[in-house]
């Protein structure tokens, strides 16, 4: 489904992902990139992904997906580090609980060239970090996304498409 996904932030949801995705080989390379180096080193001890970074500029790099999982207050400074590697026509999505503070943060840093789409699977668990994901967590759950307005459909499809 797509050639590279990275997977900024790697808790329940992000290693959630990192196990579906492997589940149903919606990519062909996997990234995975946290800011913490033990996360990280376990992320990897646990197999998550193909490449393992501290370095989100370095994760995201080529990828054709790019899924931002991290605290909601996190996300424009991760959108302001991210942005200068952004591949053009790239699909930026995050799973956040709240979107107008999400978008409010991550829009202004979103290069023109790349489809930013956020989104909020409605699924978690009380536990957190790398061993407390699981590929089924998103069975039978909706993910919710707020285009933004002229979000290209073909965008929105593929995403929508990778959710279900």
């Amino acid at each position: 489904m797509f050639e590279k996904i990275a997977l900024v932030g790697i808790g329940l949801i992000g290693s959630s992902l990192a196990r579906v995705i492997r589940r149903e080989g919606l990519a062909g390379h996997v990234a995975i990139s946290t800011r913490s180096a033990a996360t990280l080193k376990r992320a990897e001890e646990l197999g998550l992904g193909d490449s393992y970074t501290t370095d989100a500029k370095e994760a995201v790099r080529d990828a054709d997906l790019v899924i931002v999982s991290v605290p909601v207050g996190s996300s424009g400074a991760v959108a302001e580090e991210i942005a200068p590697a952004l591949k053009k026509g790239a699909i930026l999505t995050d799973v956040g609980s709240t979107k107008a503070s999400v978008i409010a943060q991550m829009q202004p840093h979103v290069p023109d060239d790349v489809h930013f789409i956020p989104g909020h699977p409605l699924a978690g668990t009380e536990k957190s970090g790398p061993d407390a994901g699981f590929a089924d967590l998103f069975d039978n759950r909706w993910c919710i996304f707020t285009p933004l307005p002229g979000t290209d459909p073909d965008a929105l499809e593929r995403l929508s498409e990778f959710w279900r």
